[in-house]
């Protein structure tokens, strides 16, 4: 039924877990459609009262699929650079893009059911914001968090701003740093920080405390969790979001262009090398060595 996740369900903990590790469980269209459809599916099964979102491998998510990066099939150019015949096409593709990666993450919201997030390794971009959308999150001790896409012109999410505070934010949204699972657990973003070989253990635990609770109460509880996270503004600060980041992704001054340039001539190893390289060491993880 699904060829990019897995689902399961079992003790009334229904499971989707992210299976492209690979790939780094880059999250393509494919991947977000299925994971949406098993999100829902769990949210009507009268057998499931809480679900968790794991992913297979070393890694959670690298975060979305930038494409091929391939000048010679530009079709599949992914969302670095995206081809249309007019200036229309281009600000259309990325208006609706961000509008639906907004309308993605609130769609975690408008779930019965919590919703936890069970991280270890590189939780970067997408896979960072799907985490932060989640209603709990376990962290193993080897995660590393981070929105690098900001060093080539591309957006936070307010709800970074909204849970850790304005001045946290600051600190890793306008430097696209890492920052391992003991700074996330600081600034409230991870409800637990675990071994890497406890994980799935400590992950199951809490959903199985979870389970304990009648399902009504879980329903009502989470609306009004949710509620009191909406009237603090950040629905609409959330549905801003996606238009200021339809008008950043719009963009094509010279910085842009000179990492467009290292794409076509070297492919994602030198877009990468260019975009990352000046910020080398990092502050967390692997690459602060």
């Amino acid at each position: 039924m699904y060829t990019q996740i897995n689902y399961t369900v079992s003790d009334r903990i229904a499971e989707i877990e992210l299976a492209q590790p690979e790939r780094m469980n880059a999250i393509s269209p494919e991947m977000e459609t299925e994971m949406h459809e098993a999100l829902q599916r769990a949210d009507i099964d009268p057998e499931v009262k809480v679900i968790v979102l794991s992913a297979a491998g070393n890694h959670f998510s690298s975060g979305y699929d930038i494409g091929t990066l391939d000048p010679e099939r530009p079709e599949k150019m992914g969302i670095i650079d995206p081809v249309g015949e007019t200036i229309e096409d281009y600000l259309t593709f990325w208006y609706r893009w961000d509008r639906q990666s907004v309308d993605n993450m609130m769609r975690l919201w408008r779930l019965d059911k919590p919703v936890i997030a069970s991280t270890q390794g590189y939780v970067m971009g997408g896979g960072f914001w799907y985490q932060l959308a989640c209603d709990l999150t376990v962290a193993s001790e080897d995660a590393v968090f981070g929105q690098p896409e900001v060093r080539h012109i591309s957006n936070t999410t307010f709800l970074f701003a909204a849970l850790a505070g304005w001045k946290n934010a600051n600190r890793y949204a306008l430097t696209g740093d890492h920052f391992d699972a003991q700074e996330a657990y600081r600034m409230g973003l991870v409800n637990e920080v675990v071994p890497r070989s406890d994980l799935a253990t400590a992950t199951r635990e809490l959903a199985s405390r979870i389970a304990k609770v009648p399902l009504a109460s879980l329903r009502l509880n989470k609306a009004i969790t949710m509620a009191g996270l909406q009237a603090s503004g950040v629905g609409s600060g959330m549905l801003l979001n996606g238009v200021l980041s339809g008008f950043a992704h719009s963009s094509h001054g010279p910085d842009r262009e000179e990492l467009l340039e290292a794409q076509r001539e070297g492919g994602l190893r030198e877009f990468l090398r260019q975009r990352d390289g000046k910020f080398r060491p990092e502050p967390f993880g692997p690459k602060s060595k």
